[in-house]
């Protein structure tokens, strides 16, 4: 397996409840490694060009409340198979059919408030990791 890099967003939810550091922990001991991290307050114009995907949805509006309304946690992980182990650790989006152990079942709400965001492939993950983090070298 490739090391890949990943980005990963520790959602208002989860920040709110002061959990950030739990979930950061069950990344590295996982043999994730963070290259970059910061605590970000989202604007709508980054949260649109982020969940444009979901532009024309039902729940469009509803996120864009939810990922603006507190600070969230932006960070790049590393690692062998980074983007599918990271999927993993996170769980199902509905926290109701996570599985036991994953962040989602531990920590998220409902399936908005699910706690954590991870790039789905390597071409989001690189799209993901260029607006977050355009500071970042790659």
């Amino acid at each position: 397996m490739d090391i890949e890099k990943s980005l990963v967003l520790i959602k208002p939810d989860a920040v709110e409840r002061h959990v950030t550091g739990k979930i950061i922990d069950l990344y590295e001991s996982n043999g994730l490694r963070v290259i970059a991290l910061k605590m970000v307050r989202v604007n709508e114009e980054l949260a649109r060009v982020h969940y444009a995907e979901h532009d024309g949805k039902v729940f469009f509006d509803e996120l864009l409340k939810y990922i603006t309304r507190s600070p969230l946690v932006a960070m790049i992980l590393e690692g062998q198979g980074a983007i599918e182990k990271v999927r993993k650790i996170n769980g199902n989006t509905n926290p109701e059919m996570a599985e036991y152990g994953t962040i989602r079942k531990k920590f998220g709400v409902n399936k908005t408030e699910n706690s954590v965001h991870a790039s789905d492939c390597r071409e989001s993950a690189q799209k993901e990791i260029n607006l977050w983090f355009p500071e970042f070298e790659q």
